[in-house]
């Protein structure tokens, strides 16, 4: 199964609010997550309260293997949380 940490929207029209979590791949983007990490208001004014995370539940779901979205892996960069990079399979050319 491949897992993905990332944001999921909640709230109302222009009153945006995120929960990260663990997510399958193939989950939609409000779908139910397989466990909620912390969550992210955009519009709060202090940065330090902005986003909230779990983070020794995210070292968990990292070691097991889960990709980071783009926005929660600056999240996790500015709390100096080390990510694993993953290595691209390259897919090999189909002879002509």
């Amino acid at each position: 199964m491949a897992i993905v940490i990332r944001l999921s929207r909640q709230g109302r029209r222009n009153r945006p609010h995120y929960r990260v979590g663990v997510f399958d791949r193939r989950t939609r983007r409000d779908g139910p997550p397989i466990e909620q990490l912390g969550h992210y208001d955009p519009l709060i004014e202090d940065d330090e309260k902005k986003v909230t995370l779990n983070e020794e539940r995210i070292r968990y779901w990292l070691g097991e293997g889960a990709d980071v979205s783009e926005t929660v892996r600056s999240f996790l960069k500015k709390r100096g949380i080390q990510i694993p990079t993953r290595t691209k399979k390259k897919r090999k050319k189909k002879a002509q």
